[in-house]
């Protein structure tokens, strides 16, 4: 599946295809991915790549996660996916991250648009969340420009660098969607 988010940017299904791309982006990137994410320490090789995708797409099969690569001009710049779908709840989790020289160009937020706009449209999803560490200025930058509501502070809900760091919980719901979509047509 291929989401086309513009002229330049497009959303690949996760897939095995893509290993050695997006290990050469998460390796020239360790230092910058790692301030947040703490699985990049784990991403030494390959074939931990590969195991990676490989289990992205077994999740996929589940239905328990839809998760893209993010291409630009038909370069791997990152990935963004639906996490923790919750099907009897109908809700997931929006998470994201792009290479160091892909940030501040707005692919991040279009990618999202288009990814919200699948969870309620296609997936039938009625609530969309996004996390954010408190220090992560520019992830929080996404969900607030996208109108989503600061529904309070997760303590100590994220292990990375050898510390529990806090957490902004983010979340839009389906009826608030459809009026804010308007605003990015």
């Amino acid at each position: 599946m291929e989401l086309v988010v513009d002229e330049n940017i497009t959303l690949h299904l996760t897939h095995e295809k893509f290993t050695h791309q997006l290990f050469k982006l998460i390796d020239s990137n360790r230092q910058h991915l790692a301030a947040f994410l703490p699985w990049v320490s784990r991403m030494k090789t390959i074939e931990d790549s590969r195991a990676y995708l490989a289990g992205s797409a077994a999740l996929c099969k589940q239905k328990t996660e839809v998760s893209f690569i993010i291409l630009q001009n038909n370069i791997l710049v990152g990935r963004i996916g639906l996490h923790y779908i919750n099907n009897q709840n109908k809700k997931a989790e929006i998470g994201y991250w792009l290479g160091k020289e892909a940030t501040g160009k707005g692919i991040i937020t279009k990618s999202c648009i288009m990814l919200i706009n699948y969870a309620f449209d296609v997936l039938g999803l009625k609530r969309i969340e996004i996390k954010a560490a408190i220090k992560n200025m520019r992830s929080q930058a996404i969900p607030q420009k996208l109108h989503f509501k600061q529904e309070g502070i997760l303590r100590r809900a994220e292990f990375v660098n050898n510390e529990f760091i806090d957490l902004y919980l983010y979340a839009i719901l389906q009826e608030e969607w459809i009026n804010i979509k308007k605003k990015f047509l």
